[in-house]
């Protein structure tokens, strides 16, 4: 799949967009989480030895400054930069944090149903027996990562049940579009809304599991998370505004633009390959790039949002203030785009020899 980029504005954009996310005072807890998954999967796609040494020096410092307590799946978040980190340095005691939350995941989380992760934000049994798509990017997706890993099976499917159910709980087989969330109790999806970051957290975290699973078509599940990402991202492409981006509550074109939102779906379509998804990738690139600052700032991105009570409640979240997760989506979306870049470069290297 051949992408129009100008491979040099995204990385400046990415440079400016790192830097201001630095100078963020982010502590242990999923928006740094999500926030430095950014900035590792833009390492992995450069190689830029600078973007491990500046995550260190801050995850080094959040370390001697005390972690918290207790784990929850959104401090799991930050089990992504760790693995990072363990992998290009080695260092023990990233490796001893991952591991840890692990184990808190695996046998002390809070679980309901089949097996299914609570969404959890603090040590409070925050909101019983609910399913949020959140939890696919915090908790699921490193469990998958980490599963592999370390070659381990009953974890693997572990994390692929997480996937599994949360397709199953969320996702509308009539439109393709995910709930927000989904409450056991009541056996409702509450408001009912087709949040827009929702989306992108469940579809970013899908189109990696093929690339990651080794032989992932040995495992059953997988085929459900296939058929329900190619359903998803064939229905939210029409939702796509004349901007290019989609709308914090993707099927109300009343709501505002949202960024976040914007940035994970692109690097979904980016990531799955879909020569059909190529003018709405295209369109989202130049909206983004748009709608980043000088200054590196990633603008117009939602504030944390619970599940709200109703639309109005979605729409009314501000978008005025820095958010990590707006900055680290936004870089995972230049980091999946250069990716591509660097394997159009070898194909078209490799056609050159061999013709």
């Amino acid at each position: 799949m051949v992408i129009n980029i100008n491979q040099h504005v995204l990385i400046e954009k990415a440079e400016s967009i790192v830097a201001r996310t630095m100078c963020m005072d982010m502590t242990w807890d999923w928006p740094c989480g999500v926030a430095y998954y950014g900035i590792s999967a833009l390492y992995e796609a450069t190689n830029e030895e600078r973007y491990i040494g500046i995550m260190q020096e801050r995850i080094d410092e959040l370390i001697s400054l005390g972690l918290p307590e207790r784990w929850t799946v959104n401090t799991c978040a930050m089990g992504h930069c760790l693995l990072t980190l363990y992998e290009k340095t080695g260092e023990e005691q990233y490796w001893q944090l991952l591991m840890s939350k692990i184990d808190y995941l695996q046998h002390k989380a809070l679980r309901f149903g089949p097996n299914v992760l609570q969404h959890t934000v603090s040590s409070s049994n925050d909101f019983p027996e609910q399913a949020w798509a959140d939890t696919l990017f915090m908790a699921a997706f490193l469990m998958l990562r980490m599963g592999i890993k370390l070659e381990d099976e009953q974890l693997i499917n572990d994390a692929l049940n997480q996937y599994y159910w949360h397709i199953q709980y969320l996702q509308n087989p009539k439109t393709g579009l995910f709930y927000h969330g989904y409450d056991a109790s009541t056996q409702t999806n509450l408001s009912g809304i087709y949040w827009a970051r929702a989306n992108a957290w469940s579809a970013y975290t899908m189109s990696q599991v093929g690339r990651i699973l080794p032989k992932a078509y040995l495992y059953p599940k997988f085929m459900d998370i296939l058929g329900s990402l190619d359903e998803q991202l064939s229905a939210v492409k029409y939702l796509q505004t004349n901007n290019g981006l989609w709308c914090t509550i993707l099927d109300d074109q009343s709501s505002y633009e949202e960024l976040s939102a914007s940035a994970g779906l692109a690097a979904s379509m980016t990531a799955y390959g879909n020569p059909l998804h190529h003018r709405y990738i295209e369109r989202a690139i130049e909206g983004i790039l748009s709608h980043v600052g000088d200054d590196g700032k990633v603008n117009d991105v939602s504030a944390g949002t619970a599940i709200m009570s109703d639309a109005q409640g979605y729409k009314d979240i501000s978008k005025r203030w820095i958010q990590g997760w707006g900055q680290g989506l936004c870089l995972t979306l230049f980091a999946e785009l250069l990716k591509l870049e660097d394997k159009n470069h070898e194909a078209c290297t490799e056609s050159s020899v061999t013709d």
